[in-house]
Formats: C-alpha cells, sequence, structure tokens
C-alpha cells in the first residue's frame, strides 16, 4: 500500500482542523431528534461549524440517515480547513453498515485532487470488527493496479487519517487491520499480474523476499528436488511447460519450536490452460487467477511479518503451469503421486487437485495442529456459491467451525460443504486407487472427497474459492480473499502475548499475567 495510514482521536470539532483534502464523515449511529439535533458523543459539547452545518442538513432532510451509503457533499464550510466535506449515512456503526457507506468514499479518495484525506466515524460505540472493517475499506479503496499499465498513475492519496472516539480504544484492531490489509494488497497484486509476469519462479522470488523478514525463512525446491521427493502427481502437471515447477516452503516460527504449526498449503497453477483437455478461449485470460491460493499464502505470510503473532505457520506451495504440449499428460495416463497411491488422469484441466494433493502429503512431516488447503479448484463451487461465500470443507468440526467464524469476524465469507464418503464412490476406476474426477454431479464435493485421500490423522479443511479470489466484467481483479479470513483464524489461535513486567522496587516481584494480543 503506497498511502500511509494515521489513527487519532477525533470528533466534529478536532476533525474540522484537518488540513486535508477531503473530510468524510461516518454519521454512524446518528438518529436526530425532530429539530435535527445529532446525539450526545456524535460532536463536541461546544458548536461547531460542522455540527451546525450538519444538523442543518438532517433538520431540511437533505440527507436521509436511514439507509448507509446516502451522502452529501458539502464546500467551504464555516471552521472547517479540509476544501471539501462529504457525509454520508453509515447506518447503526455495524461492520456491515460501514462497508455500505464507503461505498460512497471510493470517488471521492480516488480523485486525483485527493492527496490527503479523513475518514471520522461518529459513532461512540464502534466494535472492533467495525474498525476493522474501516480500515480494510480504506485499504481497498487505496489500491490500485499499475505494474503493467503505465498509462495508469497511482492513485494520488498519499495520507488517510483514520478518525475515531478513542485512539486508544481503537490501536490494537488498528494495528491488526493494517497488518490483515498488507497481506491482502500482496495477494491482490500477485493475482492481477499476467501470467508472463507471475510464474513459478516469480512466485518463488516473492517468499524469499518475505523469508527477509524476522521470524520467517524459506526454502524452494526446483525441478530435481521434487523429484527426489517422488511427487509423482505435481510433476506430472509440470511436465507439460517450459516453465520449471517451484515447490515453495515457507516457515513463519513465531513460538516455540515443540509447539505444532498451521499448515497452510495453496494452488500455485499461475496459468491453466485446462492442458490436453483445453479450455474454451472465452474467459480462458482469466486463468491467471488460478494461483490465487497461493497468493493468499503469500499474502498471509505477509501479515504475520507485520503483526508477529506467537504462534508457528507453515506454508507450502506447489507452483506450475499447466499446458498443452508433446511433453503433457493426457487423459487416461497413470500417475504415482508422493503418497504412492495411483492417480488415473481422466481430465487434465484437474490439474489443481493432483498438485495439492502431493503437498498435503509433504504437510504430514511437520505434525501440524491443523492443515488447511486453499485453492481455486472448481467451476462447482461458483456454480453452488457464487462470488459471496467460498465452499469450506473439512474433517473436523472444531476447526470448520473456528474458520466459519472466523470468516465472519473478518468479512470474508464461507460456506460449510458436505464431505459424505458416499462421495468418493465416482472417484473408482479399474486402472488406478483413483481417478482424479468423478461425474458432473457434485464437482466440488467430489474434487474434496480426492484430496482428503491424501490428508493424514491432522485436522484437515479445504477453501474452494474459485467464486471469491476475483472479480470478473467491469470491476475485473483478483479480490486478495480468503487472506482475511485465514489471517484473522490464526490469529484467534495464537498464544497471548506476556505483558512485560511491571517495575517494582521490590526483587521479588511476580511477573505480569499473560495478556491477549
Amino acid at each position: 500500500m503506497s498511502t500511509t495510514f494515521e489513527l487519532k482521536s477525533l470528533n466534529l470539532q478536532s476533525a474540522g482542523q484537518e488540513k486535508v483534502d477531503v473530510l468524510v464523515v461516518l454519521l454512524a449511529g446518528t438518529a436526530p431528534s425532530k429539530d435535527g439535533k445529532l446525539p450526545k458523543g456524535a460532536a463536541s459539547a461546544a458548536a461547531t461549524g460542522l455540527q451546525t452545518t450538519i444538523e442543518q442538513a438532517l433538520s431540511a432532510k437533505d440527507l436521509e440517515l436511514s439507509k448507509a451509503g446516502n451522502h452529501l457533499w458539502l464546500y467551504s464550510v464555516a471552521q472547517v480547513a479540509a476544501r471539501r466535506v462529504l457525509l454520508v449515512a453509515a447506518g447503526d456503526g455495524s461492520a456491515s453498515d460501514i462497508r455500505t457507506a464507503l461505498g460512497s468514499v471510493s470517488t471521492a479518495l480516488r480523485h486525483s485532487d485527493t492527496h490527503k484525506a479523513c475518514v471520522l466515524s461518529t459513532h461512540a460505540a464502534l466494535d472492533d470488527a467495525a474498525i476493522q472493517a474501516l480500515v480494510l475499506g480504506l485499504a481497498d479503496i487505496s489500491y490500485r493496479y499499475t505494474r503493467t499499465k503505465p498509462s495508469e498513475k497511482p492513485l494520488s492519496l498519499s495520507k488517510l487519517t483514520v478518525g475515531v472516539p478513542s485512539k486508544a480504544d481503537a490501536q490494537a484492531v488498528f494495528e491488526r487491520s493494517l497488518g490483515i490489509a498488507a497481506g491482502v494488497a500482496l495477494a491482490k497484486e500477485l493475482g492481477n499480474l499476467p501470467a508472463n509476469h507471475a510464474t513459478p519462479s516469480h512466485l518463488a522470488e516473492v517468499a524469499k523476499g518475505l523469508g527477509k523478514a524476522k521470524n520467517i525463512s524459506v526454502k524452494v525446491h526446483g525441478p530435481k528436488e521434487i523429484e527426489k521427493l517422488k511427487m509423482g502427481a505435481f510433476l506430472a502437471v509440470a511436465q507439460g511447460s517450459a516453465q520449471p515447477a517451484q515447490f515453495i516452503e515457507l516457515h513463519y516460527q513465531g513460538t516455540a519450536k515443540s509447539e505444532a504449526p498451521i499448515v497452510l498449503v495453496g494452488k500455485g497453477v499461475t496459468f491453466d490452460t485446462g492442458g490436453i483437455s483445453i479450455k474454451p478461449a472465452a474467459g480462458m485470460d482469466e486463468m491467471k487467477y488460478d494461483m490465487c491460493g497461493a497468493a493468499s499464502v503469500l499474502g498471509v505470510f505477509q501479515a504475520l511479518a507485520h503483526l508477529q503473532p506467537h504462534i508457528n505457520v507453515v506454508g507450502l506451495i506447489p507452483a506450475t503451469e499447466n499446458m498443452p504440449g508433446g511433453k503433457s499428460i493426457k487423459p487416461g495416463d497413470v500417475v504415482t503421486s508422493m503418497s504412492g497411491q495411483t492417480i488415473e488422469i481422466l481430465n487434465t484441466d484437474a490439474e489443481g487437485r493432483l498438485i495439492l494433493c502431493d503437498a498435503l502429503s509433504y504437510a504430514d512431516r511437520f505434525k501440524p495442529q491443523a492443515v488447511i488447503d486453499v485453492a481455486t479448484l472448481t467451476g462447482a463451487c461458483v456454480i453452488a456459491l457464487g462470488g459471496v461465500r467460498s465452499g469450506l470443507f473439512a474433517s473436523d468440526d472444531s476447526l470448520a467451525n473456528a474458520l466459519l467464524t472466523a470468516g465472519e469476524q473478518a468479512h470474508d465469507l464461507s460456506w460449510r460443504l458436505p464431505l459424505d464418503d458416499d462421495y468418493s464412490s465416482g472417484l473408482k476406476t479399474n486402472f488406478a486407487d483413483m481417478a482424479n474426477v468423478a461425474g458432473r454431479e457434485a464437482g466440488a464435493v467430489t474434487a474434496a472427497k480426492f484430496l482428503q485421500k491424501f490428508v493424514g490423522s491432522w485436522p484437515w479443511a479445504h477453501l474452494d474459492i474459485a467464486g471469491t479470489a476475483w472479480k470478473s466484467g467491469a470491476s475485473k481483479g483478483a479480490t486478495g480473499r480468503p487472506v482475511g479470513l485465514l489471517t484473522q483464524f490464526i490469529l484467534g489461535q495464537a498464544q497471548p502475548a506476556a505483558a512485560p513486567a511491571k517495575k517494582s522496587r521490590s526483587p521479588k516481584a511476580k511477573p505480569a499475567a499473560p495478556t491477549a494480543d
């Protein structure tokens, strides 16, 4: 993110003194009286030009607060340093209404004349979820892709001040949100890069860059090392591409080595033609997004570098292209996975599960507390859930519930789908231990059942993000999901930080008790 964020304790009076190009006032939780007066807590005790103007606008019904997102522009407001003021209805100040309200802020903050801006929430009872929604929403607005578009200038917005009633109360969630936002931004940037830029080797270089951060180490396995690991399914997909496959291994050690890690596995197909089972030409350019699972794992590690939670995390990324060619796998080929199980490849466009299955087998060596794989895996999941919720499959109810809760907290939603054993019947074949596809029915479920065959005894979850990792149409671009969900989950599993011992004259003073992050 090129925009600098700052948190301040502000009210209507002090926000009016901010020397910015635009002052955005989110009128949250403000149900005015019949004369248009703002309730107590929304403004300072002393009347201000801004407060008076807002009350006049409400009294005249120039701004209706009944619907989040309604807005009103003001210019040359008395006793206000900002050149322009934008009043925005933010409903009850909930995370959902804050996100809706920010839809009215986008144009103002992306304007070429906006270099400095202040966004003030007047709601005195903002909870952590609302503050996080505010920061992440503003970070999303401040992102613009320019890497391969030199005519597109970066946003002119250089500084964004977030005003809340109490900086002290919001500081912790503000810092956490900025960490998540940094991860989301990296995942977006990687997803948006064209495939001739975001190659498997490029993903490896990005990972090595993250390895320079505190508590993060990185190891990249090239084709020879992958072959030594006997990852036959992964190599089968990679053999059709001129780009060398990379198996990227990241470690974040935030606590003792003896503590079992959470393992994240991200699908890194940097371009998916479908292979010999080639995809239709229409929309194939969007297959550069088939590495968004890998991008999200790298994004989580970016967030970990910022937040430094007390937990151990391993990231595994099998990265390759899926291309047609003389060396490509063919429908009917049988390959041997790292686990020793054989797979008949009935459809070369079901390649994601082939590279993931070997990574899941590799994860077993870490004796993890949980493994979560993330993949743009099936079109069937897009049909089932659209672009609102990611598909969640889990072998463990506790893990599933924790992920669902984290998604709700981060507004990075998922929906749990079944894993009944009966769904495995379609994977049976006469020529191998299993086929890589079943029939058309329940395609997202049968893909998950395939992956489950390579999972050890540890709790496992699979996130199918085929519908949520990017948007098409006019707003085409990577979303950065599910970095928010995964980071929120990891922070929820992290050990509390130990508070520094208070100074005392007594040499026998007891250390302070642990406190939450």
